[in-house]
């Protein structure tokens, strides 16, 4: 049987356990508190073969928003050695740049303080597609987020009318090549004819035919999708742009 004194030790024992159990959970519980938040709006972003895109990284305290005057941003490129972007001391770092990105990659440094750490890759080639880190080092806040960039070619096509009554729908580029469908108002589908043909740059022409003739007033949607984005658009035929051959209006209802 126990002694008094052993029942006594064994009890302090116990006690230190668990109290230095609670500290290191109560340091762990401030610990990831003090870390804020890193992460992207858009983990997965498609980029417009030469054109601009950006890469969405924020960053916030847990004691809500405030403003940062001691930032550390570095973006980096999976399987890709050097830098993207580097930023400390209120300045660019771009000693190890690699350059792949030189001169094409920039932060909005007037939206930092505010936590805004995302990056603008300027002329998207296809080589730039990937897996990026965006790692944030900040008073109370310490993270990493990734952001998928696909990169594709799209663009809105124009529509004229032929003398056959028929629609004709045009679209300088897009990649990978698209599925094109033709729908009416009723979003009934119609018939059509598509061809593609190759630009210099290595991006497709999409030039598309509505076979059935259109009538006046009404609507007419030209889908163009491929696996990375679908542009919808519309034809709005009038009898004035029947009877003078205007062009029909066109704008883009949704890309992603």
């Amino acid at each position: 049987m126990a002694s008094i004194g052993q029942i006594i030790f064994g009890s302090m024992v116990f006690l230190i356990v668990v109290i230095s159990g609670l500290i290191i959970l109560i340091l762990a519980i401030a610990f990831s508190v003090s870390q804020g938040i890193v992460n992207s709006r858009s983990p997965s972003t498609v980029g417009n073969l030469a054109e601009d895109v950006v890469l969405d990284c924020r960053f916030l305290s847990n004691s809500g928003n405030e403003q940062f005057s001691d930032v550390s941003i570095t973006w980096l490129k999976d399987s890709l050695s050097g830098v993207v972007y580097e930023y400390k001391k209120k300045e660019a770092q771009l000693q190890g740049q690699n350059t792949q990105f030189k001169n094409r990659a920039e932060l909005f440094s007037n939206a930092i303080s505010m936590g805004n750490a995302s990056l603008l890759l300027r002329n998207v080639k296809l080589e730039d597609e990937g897996v990026y880190r965006c790692s944030v080092s900040a008073p109370k806040v310490s993270g990493t987020t990734s952001v998928n960039l696909r990169v594709a070619a799209f663009s809105a096509p124009t529509f004229t009318r032929q003398s056959n009554g028929t629609l004709f729908a045009q679209a300088h580029k897009w990649f990978p090549q698209p599925e094109v469908r033709w729908l009416n108002q009723t979003g009934q589908l119609l018939n059509s004819s598509t061809k593609f043909t190759n630009n210099p740059a290595g991006t497709l022409q999409v030039a598309s035919v509505l076979k059935v003739p259109v009538k006046d007033e009404d609507n007419y949607t030209c889908i163009i999708q491929n696996s990375l984005v679908t542009a919808i658009s519309e034809a709005n035929v009038t009898a004035l742009a029947s009877r003078w051959g205007h062009p029909y209006s066109t704008h883009v209802l949704q890309q992603y």
